[in-house]
């Protein structure tokens, strides 16, 4: 069997304003329209479904595997936005980046308070 993940749904106070707020700062392409849902298309086939919430969010974690030379592109741009960003995801090191499995890695909030990752290596690899 070769089961994958091909979307999963995001909450937002704002489908828009979240949407344009992943693509820009992962550097990927506008999130089209499909029905009630902005799909932020992820390199792997999997995508981003940002729905409008008609209530409070529930924060999730979300954790993008990029290269070397990404990372350095997002964090860039999450430190031009004067973002805060972690080493972990408890948010307890704040403005510096973890090295686990010979990688990096950090986190930050979008405006809902959807934790976010970035990580170069797998975990456990």
């Amino acid at each position: 069997m070769a089961v994958q993940l091909n979307h999963t749904i995001v909450e937002s106070t704002d489908r828009d304003g979240t949407a344009a707020f992943l693509t820009d700062l992962l550097g990927l392409e506008p999130a089209p329209l499909f029905g009630p849902f902005r799909v932020v298309e992820l390199g792997n086939g999997v995508s981003l479904d940002v729905m409008q919430s008609g209530g409070p969010v529930h924060p999730q974690h979300y954790a993008f595997l990029v290269t070397e030379e990404e990372f350095d592109q997002i964090w860039d741009r999450i430190k031009g936005r004067g973002l805060t960003f972690w080493a972990d995801p408890r948010h307890d090191q704040p403005g510096t980046v973890n090295t686990h499995d010979g990688g990096r890695g950090l986190y930050w909030s979008d405006p809902d308070g959807h934790n976010l990752e970035i990580i170069t290596r797998p975990y456990g690899g």
